[in-house]
């Protein structure tokens, strides 16, 4: 019998490690070790491979050998970053004593977590983009949804459907999202797994546990001040993003004071495809521009943030809306008005986060001078904004508050030089404690004593060379080169022998470094009391600084409008009631920003209404612009209900509550779906949720699948749009000229085609929207510029002719296959199968039938009777 191996021993070191490790298996552990950070282990191997660092072995060649990788830990700001957004939770391990004052191993302990979506630190966040940690739960009948951003303080809520929760999503694109651990498959199959997924256990999701988390964190009895009472799920959503923070050591949380319900009813509704196709933040499309790039004239922090809140959540109430548009076009007809403002919104830190700092107790000396500065530079604004003729700049000078106690406060207790660590010392200005000024005093008299005691030695012994030194071992010292250490008096004290000199200590020498080591210890206790004690004090203004910070914010936004109208001739658009939409001149803002600077944008006219022109037909030859007119109109309407002028020379529209669009299509592998699957999913969400104010864009629908199908689905879904109640107004591009047949039968759908000019051998692309349909493509021309062989060319036009031919003998033959196959079938009226379809028609609810069920039957018939 063999003897069992004995487990190699740990260090005391290694075990201390192994113990905090265990607390936090799933997290990345920076151990402190001297002036360095170390990993060990499977974490070694992440961070080396992350960070580009050296992966070396600790006790190596022995039964304990184990990977190591670290870096000092100065460097923790240029490191952390890198960690947290490859998706690591990173538990920060420092020594919480001073090596010195004991005599056994330094106690160490998780001083913070990190995770994506929980973090303070600068490096980690984007200044214009909120880092939102979310929570989701999953209910029988709806999903409570929650985001909150640790560094600013906003907490939203709601709930609703899978669409809607996959909408916010996209749209506000958390960093981290917290699921319990029961639906992380269901998770995955309907979002994906493109987000940073940490599993909760199923507990926390539960309504008292949230409840009693978020009424003892706001101090109250109830929900019902913030407006949220009736959401269930998304109540507990948010409890579980409290339960986490709690997790993570994160517990000074007073600047999450509120949470805000996100009203579906108040925004524009845009599915996750429309979100996509019109590419507002997001492109799929490498190096591509985005709306917001364009529009994007915001000059802090909070405004940028703001600006892609407001591009997410369009506004549905006209009076908003309007009130918007009267503050840009005072701006833009005032631009000393606009001036001021913007020189002096330049000078404001981020307020949000500052103030977080101040909550969380993280905030440096430097930043507390920056949030005085930022105060400050309100003023100005404020003053002016109450003289203003506008009444929402008034309300806006109105409920900015002057801080006055805080920023006066922070000049006179704050040097003005002060540290970017309150570590360094000299954070607190001199007269604000008299001990810290007498101590200050006596450190730097002391000082100044040691340079005159070395002049006085120096002359005293005949030794030019003579040097009064510090350091950690010894403290003060005398240094003294060889070639005159025969002169050294006899009562001084040898310390230490190098190579080229003697140190020695002298009682008169000993006596002045307790006075002065002595007093900087004093100094810097002293000095971190006050300045923690100052930071809790400033605490009592979190509420006012975020107030200001939420208008400055919007001012911005309102200013970035009014300073891109200025720049690219925008216009003021007029929201009235009704269900018309009227563009005049419209340009595509993205577009015409990368055209040559002297190429003109050709602009279009786009009117439609609910009644004579619902659905505008668009026929026209690859290349020529529809998709662009498409989009353009969604992009003006999107801008206007932002509060936003627009690219146009006219624009006068009814307030629109859903914008739809189909625009472009591809393969979803990883879900198995095909292009024309994923047009069919987009194009049924459109149908199945359409309402009188909607706005629907279809480009090419129906070219996924074969061209009888394809005419046959997209002619049955332009009549369900037109006959629907609500009567959507609708762009339809589409390569199928044989849908204009649809104006002669349908009163609200007119034909227009993005006119071309022939050429002897080309075709060239005008760009212009006018009246009547296009008979041409002109697809052989678009593959010629893209340099097909001419042999394929050839082919092609000669294919082509005879396509045509065939086609001029029977115009309607592609439209009329499936009807005539249906009709051949009941000419012998004997045929058995004529009940059994009689009664399957009769059983058809063509009142809830939808334009996809009805050609599945159809083709479900055809197959019967073939």
């Amino acid at each position: 019998m063999t003897a069992k191996a004995k487990a190699p021993k740990e260090t005391p070191l290694m075990k201390q490690y192994n113990d905090i490790k265990a607390k936090y298996p799933d997290a990345c552990l920076l151990f402190r070790v001297g002036d360095f950070y170390e990993t060990f282990g499977e974490d070694a191997v992440r961070t080396s491979k992350i960070l580009g660092i050296t992966l070396t072995k600790r006790s190596a060649g022995t039964a304990s050998e184990t990977e190591l990788a670290g870096f000092p830990h100065h460097s923790i700001n240029v490191y952390l970053p890198k960690l947290v957004k490859a998706g690591l939770r990173v538990a920060i391990c420092d020594q919480l004593e001073d090596p010195k004052t004991t005599k056994t191993i330094v106690k160490r302990g998780v001083t913070e977590l990190v995770t994506p979506g929980v973090a303070l630190n600068d490096e980690v966040l984007q200044s214009k983009s909120n880092n939102f940690l979310c929570a989701i739960h999953f209910a029988k009948k709806t999903i409570g949804i929650s985001f909150l951003d640790v560094s600013t303080g906003e907490f939203l809520t709601t709930e609703g459907n899978q669409d809607y929760i996959d909408k916010l999503l996209q749209n506000f694109a958390p960093s981290e999202v917290l699921v319990q651990k029961s639906n992380k498959t269901h998770f995955l199959q309907n979002y994906g797994s493109t987000y940073n997924l940490f599993l909760l256990d199923d507990w926390v999701f539960k309504t008292d546990f949230a409840f009693e988390s978020l009424t003892n964190h706001f101090k109250t009895n109830s929900l019902k001040g913030f407006g949220v009472e009736d959401l269930e799920e998304g109540t507990i959503a948010c409890g579980a993003i409290l339960y986490y923070l709690s997790e993570t050591q994160h517990t000074k949380l007073e600047h999450i004071s509120n949470i805000q319900r996100i009203a579906e009813d108040a925004y524009v509704w845009m599915d996750r495809f429309t979100i996509r196709n019109l590419e507002l933040y997001n492109s799929s499309n490498l190096n591509a521009i985005t709306l917001l790039d364009v529009i994007d004239k915001t000059l802090s922090p909070m405004g940028g943030r703001l600006l892609k809140r407001w591009l997410a959540l369009p506004l549905k109430d006209t009076k908003k809306i309007i009130d918007r548009h009267n503050i840009v076009e005072n701006l833009k007809n005032d631009t000393e008005l606009l001036s001021l403002f913007q020189l002096q919104i330049k000078k404001i830190s981020d307020l949000e986060r500052l103030i977080s700092k101040i909550a969380t107790a993280k905030v440096s000396p430097r930043e507390l001078v920056y949030l005085k500065d930022s105060l400050d530079a309100i003023i100005p604004i404020k003053e002016t904004a109450l003289k203003s003729s506008n009444d929402s700049l008034k309300q806006m000078g109105n409920k900015l508050h002057g801080c006055e106690l805080l920023r006066d406060k922070i000049r006179t207790t704050i040097s003005e030089d002060a540290p970017v660590a309150i570590a360094k010392g000299n954070a607190i200005a001199e007269g604000v404690n008299q001990e810290l000024d007498e101590l200050r005093k006596i450190s730097t008299s002391g000082k100044e004593l040691l340079e005159a005691m070395e002049i006085r030695e120096s002359e005293k012994t005949g030794i030019p060379s003579l040097k009064i030194s510090f350091n950690n071992v010894f403290g003060y010292y005398i240094e003294v080169r060889n070639t005159h250490k025969s002169k050294v008096p006899a009562d001084w004290i040898r310390k230490q022998t190098l190579v080229n000199a003697e140190r020695y200590i002298t009682e008169e020498l000993k006596e002045y470094e307790t006075k002065i080591l002595g007093a900087e210890e004093k100094i810097y206790k002293l000095e971190n009391e006050l300045y923690d004690h100052f930071v809790a004090w400033c605490a009592q203004y979190i509420k006012p600084v975020q107030l200001n910070a939420n208008l400055i914010a919007q001012l911005d936004c309102l200013s970035s409008f009014a300073q891109q109208a200025l720049e690219n001739n925008y216009v003021r658009p007029m929201i009235d009631d009704s269900y018309e939409l009227d563009i005049k001149d419209g340009r595509h803002p993205v577009i015409e920003k990368q055209l040559a600077y002297d190429t003109p944008y050709i602009t279009n006219d786009v009117y439609l209404n609910n009644k004579e022109q619902q659905i505008i037909m668009i026929t026209g030859p690859n290349m020529s612009g529809k998709s662009a007119i498409l989009r353009q109109t969604a992009l003006i309407v999107l801008l206007a209900q932002m509060g936003s002028f627009v690219p146009a020379r006219e624009v006068r529209m009814g307030v629109v509550d859903k914008i739809f669009t189909r625009v472009g299509a591809s393969d979803n592998i990883s879900m198995g779906e095909s292009t024309f699957m994923v047009e069919m999913n987009e194009t049924a969400s459109i149908l199945n949720n359409i309402s009188d104010r909607s706005l629907v864009l279809l480009d090419e629908i129906g070219r996924g699948t074969s061209t009888y199908d394809g005419i046959s689905i997209a002619w049955a879904i332009a009549e369900y749009l037109h006959n629907h109640p609500g009567k959507p107004k609708t762009l339809f591009a589409t390569h199928y000229h044989e849908l204009n047949d649809m104006s002669q039968n349908f009163d609200g759908i007119k034909n227009y085609n993005v006119s071309v000019k022939e050429l002897k051998d080309n075709v060239l692309f005008l760009r212009k929207l006018v009246p009547g349909g296009s008979a041409h493509s002109f697809g052989i021309h678009v593959a010629k510029m893209a340099g097909m062989p001419n042999s394929v060319l050839k082919r092609a036009e000669k294919m082509l002719k005879q396509l045509e031919k065939g086609h001029a003998k029977d115009p309607q033959q592609p439209l009329k296959a499936v009807e005539d196959d249906i009709q051949l079938s009941f000419f012998n009226l004997d045929d058995p199968l004529l009940e059994e379809l009689k009664e399957e028609i009769l059983a058809i609810d063509v009142n809830n039938i939808t334009p996809i069920e009805a050609i599945m039957k159809i083709n479900e018939l055809k197959k019967k009777l073939k």
